[in-house]
């Protein structure tokens, strides 16, 4: 089939697309087949002088940062790149931490507002647009639900969703590797808390291989493992697990699909809201392909609030960041971290993110005057702007703005206004967006959840086992001296169990042992003193 025959069968699926479920397919796909996606530039504002200033899809992933203090406009911006990069393709992912950003999936609204804002920006051809959009939730209630296993999560991810110190934490690893010794398969919060039941019954016997496991440790996790139940642990855990090629795809009009994970109730456990974005972008690392520099991204991730992924985080998961960062370029994903202040993000990080969105900063206390005169200095000079004023001054929708050219240089800064998103601003209701939701054609995927066979069902038949064996030993011991009783007791005549009186055999038996101990004990405490005597008198 040709070019134009799949033309032709695109305009008839955007016909119908009330009457039929959206429909997606890989990226690379949809470039083959189309053939029609465009990689020009991402516009994101103008300058007072009518400017363009845009970013290029093959600087994209450099990856960058979005920054400025509470309402001035981080999100409105995360939302122009996100449709901007879905336009020529690239699939996105970000979390949703408001609510505001599911507007992407529907067309916005050209109110008296925005049309002021067009007039600023000096654009006349505006058009509402909406974006295919995925929805995601780990508690499966407003979108589809996202699932990992423990063993995939891994003991560092784990220890810090546990909140462990260092040395639960080493008891943690080797726990995992007992699993993986042992044939264990952890795939849920109960498989892990059977485990853990198990090495405690058999820590005497697994010191000689992993060494002691101290009770108050042990207890210590258990008891932490509840807690992650309870914040949400029991729905993220478990099969079927996220397929990451579902990140990754295209509609057959050729737009990046752009999956969205509503974090408003994921946000109240920030450990497990982090810790869940940090697994994500490691599992991209890991499962995705060398690639080497493209024309665009394969993929885009933003990571909004990324400050809560610092925030007392050690050393060891700090270093793991910043090694996904620097590598996970050349797997072609750009990785955009979305925070108030620039401080934020530890300087390791911060000097790999080369395209730079810097909204308003307030200066009224001293470490406030610092994280300016950072973000200032993180900008490559403008001999027109004092940036550092500047950003102080800045309005609602304004930002200071620094992306890569051609060859990866930074840009001098720029004052821009930022452009208007074509998708809407703000949320949905629940109704639209469970109209969206039902409409998923991957949503069949992850609707059932399934518990096949793991470490909970293996150690659970183990101990019935054991108990069985122990009841059978113990059965036949009692056999065994029943029967040794009985023998006695038909001998001697006290065969009856009823009977509370000794028989004559027996009580001849007692008498002849007392007697016996007595005269032995008596001729042995006679030898002893005879002795001393002796010895004395020589």
């Amino acid at each position: 089939m040709d070019l134009i025959a799949y033309l032709l069968l695109v305009v008839m699926m955007l016909t119908c697309a009330k009457l039929t479920p959206i429909l997606f397919v890989s990226v690379e796909k949809a470039g083959i087949l189309l053939g029609i996606m465009s990689t020009e530039s991402i516009l994101i504002g103008i300058t007072s002088e009518g400017k363009s200033v845009s970013l290029d899809p093959a600087m994209a992933n450099r990856h960058g940062l979005i920054a400025g203090a509470t309402g001035t406009g981080k999100t409105v911006t995360l939302q122009l790149l996100a449709e901007g990069f879905s336009k020529i393709g690239v699939p996105v992912f970000t979390a949703d931490v408001k609510g505001d950003l599911a507007g992407l999936a529907k067309p916005g609204v050209i109110s008296e507002r925005l049309q002021a804002r067009l007039e600023r920006l000096r654009i006349s051809n505006f058009s509402p647009q909406a974006n295919p959009t995925i929805f995601w939730d780990i508690f499966a209630k407003a979108g589809i639900a996202v699932r990992t296993t423990v063993s995939e999560v891994g003991p560092l991810l784990m220890g810090r969703m546990l909140n462990l110190n260092e040395t639960q934490e080493q008891v943690l690893q080797l726990a995992f590797k007992i699993a993986d010794d042992e044939g264990l398969f952890l795939l849920d919060l109960k498989d892990l808390r059977e485990l853990f039941n198990w090495i405690g019954e058999n820590s005497s016997n697994l010191k000689n291989n992993y060494g002691n496991f101290a009770p108050a440790t042990i207890g210590t996790i258990q008891r932490n493992i509840l807690n992650l139940s309870s914040a949400g642990g029991d729905n993220f855990f478990g099969e079927p697990a996220l397929n990451i090629s579902h990140l990754q795809q295209s509609d057959f009009s050729g737009l990046g699909v752009i999956s969205v994970l509503d974090a408003t109730q994921l946000l109240a456990d920030t450990r497990l809201y982090s810790t869940f974005l940090l697994w994500l972008l490691s599992e991209l690392f890991e499962e995705l392909p060398e690639v080497g520099d493209l024309e665009k991204p394969k993929m885009v991730f933003f990571f909004d609030e990324a400050h809560l992924l610092f925030k007392d985080a050690p050393t060891s998961l700090v270093e793991r960041i910043e090694k996904v960062v620097r590598l996970i370029r050349s797997k072609g994903v750009g990785v955009y971290f979305v925070t108030q202040n620039p401080l934020d993000v530890p300087q390791t990080v911060l000097a790999q993110l080369g395209n730079r969105v810097q909204h308003a900063l307030r200066a009224f206390t001293p470490q406030d005057q610092k994280a300016v005169r950072t973000a200032a200095q993180t900008f490559r000079a403008n001999p027109k702007l004092d940036t550092e004023k500047v950003i102080t001054e800045l309005e609602v929708g304004e930002a200071l703005v620094s992306v890569l050219d051609q060859q990866g240089r930074p840009n001098e800064v720029e004052k821009i206004l930022i452009a208007a998103p074509r998708s809407r601003i703000g949320p949905i209701s629940p109704e639209e967006r469970a109209e969206l939701i039902s409409r998923s054609p991957i949503r069949s995927s992850y609707e059932m959840p399934t518990d096949r066979e793991s470490a909970f069902e293996i150690l659970k038949v183990r101990a019935q086992k054991k108990q069985a064996i122990a009841e059978e030993e113990k059965k036949a011991k009692e056999e065994s001296e029943s029967g040794v009783s009985g023998i006695f007791g038909s001998i001697f005549g006290g065969g009856s169990k009823s009977s509370k009186r000794q028989g004559v055999g027996e009580a001849m038996v007692k008498s002849v042992v007392r007697s016996f101990g007595s005269t032995l004990g008596r001729e042995i405490l006679r030898g002893i003193m005879g002795s001393i005597s002796g010895g004395r008198g020589r």
